[in-house]
C-alpha cells in the first residue's frame, strides 16, 4: 500500500506522523492533503532514512543533483559531493550520473545518502549506449522499462519520467520559433527518438506499465518538464503550456491508480512571469507538488547563477512551488565541484526559507524575529544557532579582534549606542 492509498483510507503510517511531527501540521490534516494528492512523501518500500514531505502548507524543500560524467567518471568525488549536499542541510539528492559503471555509482549513492533519492532512468540507459558509440535513438522501449523497474527496485524513491512529450507536441516544438529549443536532456533525448521512429513516446505509450512499477515500490513520479524554457525569451510559450497540460491529465491517471506524483517546472523565467507559472501549474495539475529548477529571471548569471535561482526561487516559493532544485555557481558552465554544490544548497535554502516566511509555514517567521533579538542582545553564540548556516558564520566571525562587537562598526556600534539612549 503506498502512502497516498493509505492516506485515502485515513491510515496514518509512520511515515506520515513523521512529517507532521516535524511540520508542526495536524496529522490528520496532512492525511488528507496527501489523499488530496497535494502532499508527496517519497520513499520506496526497501529504503529506510529520515523521510521528509513535499507540498502544500509543509516547508519548501531543496535537491542537490550530483552524478559523473563521461568525462569525470570517479565515485569518490561524487561521494565528496553528497557529504557536501547533506552537509548544507539538502532535503535530497538526484543521482545524474552518466559516465562511469552506473549502477555500482549509484547503489553506492544510496547507501551513503541519509535522505531522500532521486534518478532519471533514462540517463543510464541513454549512457549505456553512448559508452559502446551507439546514439540515443537506440533506445528499446523494453530495456528502459526494465531499467525503470531495475532503479525502483533497488531503492529508488522517486524518478523522472518525462511522459508529456508526444509526436503531437514534438511536432509543434519543431515549428515553434523558441530561441533556445530544447534544454532538457531527457526531453532532447525522447523528441529525437519519436523523430527517427515516428512513433509514440515509449514513457506515455506505456505509462500504465510504469504506473504499476511504481506502485509496487511506491516510487514517486517527478513528471519531467522536457520543454522547459532554457532562455528566459522562451519562457510560457506553446510547447511548455502544452507539455503541462499532458502532464496534468497524467497526473491524475498516476493519483487514480495510488502513486504519488508531483510536477517538474521551468527553468529560465522572466520575474514577471514567475508566479504565472506557479498558478498555471496548480491549476492545470491538480495541486500536485510542484518541483522547479531555479527559476532564474536572467540568462546572463553565468558564474552566478545560484544567485539568480535563489532570486527567482523565493517568488516562485512563495507564489507556490513546492519544491526547489538547487542551481550551483557552475550552472551551464561546468560540472560542479564540492564548494559548488554546498553554495548551490545553501541559496536554495536561503530561497525556500524566504518563501516559507511568505507561505506561513510554522516557526518561519518566529525564526527571523529570534536572530533579531539575538542581535539586539549581541547573543553571538544565539546568532550562530540561528543561522542557516552556522559553520561559515562562526568563521566570519572569528576575523573580529574585539569580541564584543563586530570589527565592521567597532566603538560605533549602533546597537550599543543604542543601549546607552
Amino acid at each position: 500500500m503506498t502512502q497516498l492509498e493509505a492516506a485515502k483510507k485515513g491510515i496514518i503510517t509512520p511515515e506520515i506522523a513523521k512529517v507532521a511531527a516535524d511540520e508542526f501540521i495536524d496529522v490528520n490534516e496532512l492525511v488528507n492533503l496527501i489523499a488530496e494528492g497535494k502532499v508527496v512523501i517519497p520513499k520506496n518500500i526497501n529504503r529506510n532514512f529520515d523521510v521528509r514531505g513535499i507540498g502544500r502548507k509543509l516547508k519548501t524543500k531543496v535537491n542537490a543533483n550530483i552524478g559523473t560524467s563521461g568525462d569525470c567518471p570517479f565515485l569518490d568525488v561524487e561521494l565528496k559531493k553528497l557529504e557536501a549536499a547533506i552537509r548544507a542541510g539538502t532535503d535530497s539528492v538526484m543521482d545524474l550520473s552518466t559516465g562511469g559503471d552506473l549502477n555500482a555509482i549509484r547503489r553506492e549513492i544510496e547507501k551513503n545518502c541519509p535522505v531522500m533519492l532521486g534518478t532519471v532512468p533514462i540517463y543510464a540507459v541513454a549512457a549505456e549506449l553512448a559508452m559502446k558509440d551507439l546514439t540515443t535513438d537506440k533506445i528499446d522501449e523494453e530495456v528502459l522499462l526494465r531499467n525503470i523497474e531495475k532503479q525502483c527496485r533497488e531503492g529508488v524513491d522517486y524518478i523522472t519520467v518525462h511522459c508529456g512529450i508526444t509526436k503531437e507536441s514534438v511536432a509543434r516544438m519543431d515549428n515553434s520559433d523558441r530561441v533556445c529549443g530544447i534544454v532538457s536532456r531527457g526531453g532532447s533525448i525522447l523528441a529525437n527518438w519519436i523523430r527517427t521512429h515516428q512513433k509514440e513516446n515509449p514513457l506515455y505509450e506505456y505509462y500504465d506499465e510504469l504506473l504499476k512499477i511504481a506502485y509496487k515500490y511506491d516510487v514517486t513520479l517527478s513528471l519531467g518538464d522536457g520543454f522547459r524554457p532554457g532562455a528566459t525569451a522562451d519562457a510560457t510559450d506553446r510547447p511548455q503550456i502544452d507539455e503541462l497540460i499532458i502532464l496534468g491529465e497524467l497526473a491524475k491517471r498516476a493519483y487514480d491508480k495510488n502513486v504519488q506524483v508531483m510536477i517538474e517546472g521551468p527553468g529560465h523565467v522572466p520575474l514577471s512571469q514567475i508566479a504565472t507559472n506557479m498558478m498555471l501549474q496548480k491549476r492545470l495539475c491538480n495541486e500536485a507538488p510542484f518541483y522547479i529548477l531555479g527559476p532564474l529571471p536572467t540568462d546572463i548569471g553565468a558564474g552566478y547563477d545560484h544567485i539568480t535561482a535563489a532570486i527567482g526561487g523565493a517568488i516562485a516559493g512563495a507564489a507556490g512551488a513546492d519544491f526547489l532544485c538547487y542551481v550551483t555557481p557552475a550552472e551551464h558552465l561546468c560540472l560542479p565541484d564540492e564548494d559548488d554544490v554546498y553554495q548551490g544548497v545553501m541559496a536554495s535554502r536561503l530561497a525556500g526559507h524566504i518563501a516559507d516566511m511568505e507561505k506561513g509555514v510554522p516557526g518561519a517567521v518566529e525564526r527571523n524575529r529570534q536572530m533579531s533579538i539575538a542581535r539586539k542582545e549581541l547573543d553571538w553564540e544565539r546568532q550562530f544557532e540561528l543561522a542557516l548556516d552556522p559553520e561559515t558564520a562562526r568563521k566570519k566571525f572569528k576575523r573580529n579582534h574585539d569580541m564584543g562587537s563586530c570589527s565592521m562598526c567597532g566603538k560605533l556600534c549602533a546597537v550599543k549606542i543604542d543601549k546607552k539612549l
